[in-house]
């Protein structure tokens, strides 16, 4: 009984450790990302990097601005009226991020942590009439403030943290193995804790890979999304309808000057009969 007691604990120990070696090379993991929104020439935004066992997971570069309403007191102390806060991500930033095969995480603190930014991305399969395909989406975001924070509030009637969290989100739907990619300014609107508020998250500048990175620090191939596919359309469509027009206009002038140059060399057989005996 002895040696079979201490078989359990022995075995006891080594489930204890093996757990917390676990925890630590998950919290270790967690702990390998990088803030490199100083070698951005846009100082609106913010690039993230998160690694695990030495590789790049995960990549985002984006600019982000909230929209968040609070009510204080009217000038008679009775009255309540909303204001508005415009909270934007600012450089260094505290990061923390997790990558697994079908589901990552970033989340961004800043200003000493009175703001939080939680993205999830998942990664899903899905059968199509050609075949399995599968795609990576934005399917979470959570934003915590304080606002007692008096950069952002001033005197803010429920002063505190609040969350506001998205509701069945879809956003920048990707097909696997490449990275999304949109300039345009992209909108998710969040319910907040506080009562009948929603914030509004305002995305641009946005270029992010939560899956399957190849090449350290380095994105797939873009897909773009279409706002910005419009946008270069139209941008490109005036410069190939001038370029078409100029062809026309080069051609039309070619096949003038060959005619006229056919013409010109044609012996000219006069009208007037009394003409005739001048010939020859």
């Amino acid at each position: 009984m002895n040696l079979r007691g201490k078989d359990v604990l022995s075995f006891t120990r080594l489930r204890v450790l093996l757990m917390l070696f676990h925890t630590m090379a998950q919290i270790m993991a967690e702990q390998e990302v990088e803030n490199l929104s100083g070698l951005s020439t846009n100082p609106e935004k913010d690039i993230f990097v998160v690694r695990e066992n030495g590789t790049t997971c995960l990549m985002a570069e984006f600019a982000a601005k909230f929209i968040v309403p609070y009510d204080v007191w009217a000038s008679n102390y009775v009255d309540l009226i909303t204001e508005q806060a415009d909270i934007s991500l600012t450089r260094g930033a505290e990061v923390k991020g997790r990558c697994g095969h079908n589901e990552s995480e970033l989340q961004v603190f800043w200003v000493d942590r009175a703001y939080a930014l939680k993205l999830l991305f998942v990664k899903e399969s899905h059968n199509t009439s050609k075949g399995p395909e599968a795609t990576w989406r934005l399917s979470k975001v959570q934003f915590v403030y304080d606002s007692s924070e008096k950069t952002h509030f001033k005197d803010a009637v429920s002063a505190g943290k609040h969350t506001a969290n998205s509701h069945h989100l879809s956003a920048l739907v990707t097909p696997a193995g490449k990275s999304y990619e949109c300039q345009a300014q992209q909108t998710i609107s969040l319910a907040s804790s506080d009562p009948q508020k929603t914030v509004t998250m305002i995305l641009s500048a946005v270029h992010i890979q939560p899956f399957d990175i190849i090449s350290d620090f380095v994105f797939s191939e873009e897909h773009k999304c279409p706002v910005d596919e419009r946008e270069q359309l139209e941008e490109t469509l005036p410069l190939i309808l001038g370029l078409i027009l100029g062809l026309v206009i080069v051609v039309t002038l070619v096949i003038y000057h060959i005619h006229h140059k056919m013409t010109a060399n044609q012996v000219q057989i006069p009208r007037d009969r009394s003409q005739y005996k001048h010939m020859g």
